[in-house]
């Protein structure tokens, strides 16, 4: 119950935070912008031949909601736990109440309404103006879609613990988070669709989770999948966060036994 009525506080503190350093807020949202430079370039591909069932207008659907998506899922926790492990910030943390991962998750969930501020609305408004008509009108689906939003987020953030809390076994862990980027913009749709990988990578991307951090709600989106297909997507995505969770809490478990110990 303590931790439950410490929430709201975190998650003002951690608004301030975002509002405070909006100036790095805005400068994290322009190197998000890679999907705009895409649209451009499949734009042009597209305006020769469509690529698969993606013309230019579906194109433009895609590349604006994963821009979207990109604004509402991401995190920074992996360095944030890297630099407060590296200056000792990390053990202050322990000695509060409220769990150190529970105090970065509610920092990272304050930070979205500042970046959705800034970068969503016209992204959104030019998605409705040029491409409304690539966009499902199915009621289900967009239901579906703000649960894979929320699975995404969940995915993204545990990705981001796991891997933050790998400095506690090693100097620091930011090159590991390196690594799993460049996996993520290959793999999870940011650069161009799933679905325009041969179907043998596909079958090995299905089970990622690159996937389902973004390519999964920039689907439902489009309406790329009926509702019976989106339900088992979805159900797949939840599944790979609860197993991503799992390996927080053993890596964490195991790195701060660690970290105590040192500190000792």
């Amino acid at each position: 119950m303590t931790k439950l009525r410490a929430l709201p506080t975190m998650l003002r503190i951690g608004f301030a935070e975002a509002f405070a350093y909006r100036a790095e807020m805005i400068v994290w949202i322009f190197s998000t912008t890679m999907p705009l430079v895409m649209l451009a370039l499949w734009h042009a591909v597209a305006r020769e031949a469509p690529v698969g069932r993606y013309g230019e207008h579906r194109f433009v659907a895609y590349f604006l909601a994963m821009f979207i998506v990109r604004q509402l899922t991401g995190s920074w926790a992996a360095w944030l736990i890297n630099m407060e492990i590296r200056d000792g910030t990390l053990a202050l943390r322990l000695l509060r109440p409220v769990h150190p991962l529970l105090s970065y998750a509610a920092s990272s969930l304050a930070e979205l309404p500042v970046r959705g501020l800034l970068g969503v609305p016209l992204a959104a408004v030019a998605l409705v103006v040029f491409a409304r008509d690539e966009l499902t009108t199915d009621p289900a689906t967009w239901a579906l879609w703000a649960l894979s939003i929320v699975g995404g987020w969940l995915i993204t953030l545990f990705a981001n613990f796991a891997i933050g809390c790998m400095a506690l076994y090693l100097e620091q862990s930011t090159k590991v988070m390196d690594v799993w980027l460049a996996l993520f913009f290959v793999f999870s749709g940011y650069l161009f669709p799933i679905e325009l990988f041969p179907p043998a990578f596909r079958a090995v991307i299905d089970w990622l989770p690159f996937r389902y951090q973004l390519g999964l709600p920039v689907e439902l989106m489009i309406g790329a999948h009926d509702r019976a297909q989106a339900l088992s997507l979805l159900m797949r995505q939840w599944a790979i966060a609860g197993v991503m969770l799992a390996i927080v809490w053993l890596v964490w478990r195991g790195g701060v036994k660690r970290f105590a110990a040192y500190g000792g």
